[in-house]
């Protein structure tokens, strides 16, 4: 595939003895929305942790394979893990905000970056609250706790705190699962604007959702990548019999 961002290439990973992945092969485009889809349990959320090297926390685990980022394998890499994950923004399915000012979520990144000093700090917080749409419904009460804010609000915060450590990459696990449809819808239209700068990994197991915001499908079950496909060509020429199955609500 033309502008990989992530080739992913014989990834196997166990907890224990029980095996999780199996196989993967997987090219996710640069500058696109790949959704992996595929029902609860298939393994997608686990596969998205080893692309940011989450998976390594788990004392358990026992990873072979290659995911190659920019050339780079990640999992055979001597640097710092630390900067590894930096690349990648991780949205998770409920927001998480840090008990502080809506200001200091965004600007802790920031910081951590070497950025100090209220005045150096406000373009680059104004700058990713714009980012992530919630610039207007914040500025003029940025000191205020981010747990005052409303969950779909607060969802938007954290990907404002994840762009906030420059990332090439968005990992999003379920970002609209907790969320009323008007927060997903803008949530999802975001991803929209931002796959202009950044690589989107989106897991959901809602079809509707893969169908509005994808680009390229990925189709997992049971640890297994079953297909993968431009969307359209996914939803409108399954090449697998078990895609036509689960396209077709066979099971969940």
């Amino acid at each position: 595939m033309e502008d990989t961002k992530i080739s992913i290439q014989n990834l196997n990973l166990w907890f224990g003895k029980l095996k999780i992945l199996n196989e993967i092969n997987i090219e996710i485009p640069e500058k696109k929305v790949t959704v992996i889809l595929g029902p609860s349990g298939c393994g997608k959320t686990t596969l998205m942790r080893t692309m940011n090297r989450l998976v390594d926390l788990q004392g358990n685990a026992k990873i072979s394979g290659k995911i190659m980022l920019d050339g780079e394998d990640i999992l055979n890499t001597k640097r710092d893990i630390t900067l590894v994950r930096q690349k990648m923004g991780l949205l998770s399915q409920r927001p998480t905000t840090l008990p502080m000012s809506i200001f200091n979520n965004v600007a802790y990144g920031l910081r951590l970056k070497g950025i100090r000093g209220r005045k150096k700090l406000w373009p680059h917080v104004e700058k990713h609250l714009i980012e992530a749409n919630l610039w207007d419904e914040v500025k003029d009460r940025l000191n205020d706790p981010a747990s005052r804010l409303s969950i779909g609000q607060q969802q938007r915060l954290c990907l404002a705190r994840g762009l906030a450590v420059s990332p090439e990459i968005i990992l999003a696990d379920e970002p609209t699962s907790s969320l009323d449809p008007i927060s997903a819808s803008v949530i999802e239209n975001q991803f929209f604007k931002l796959k202009e700068n950044y690589t989107i990994v989106l897991v959901t197991h809602i079809m509707r959702q893969a169908k509005r915001i994808a680009d390229y499908v990925v189709f997992m079950y049971l640890g297994d990548v079953i297909e993968q496909a431009p969307v359209d060509e996914f939803f409108n020429n399954p090449q697998h019999k078990m895609t036509r199955e689960y396209l077709r609500g066979a099971f969940y």
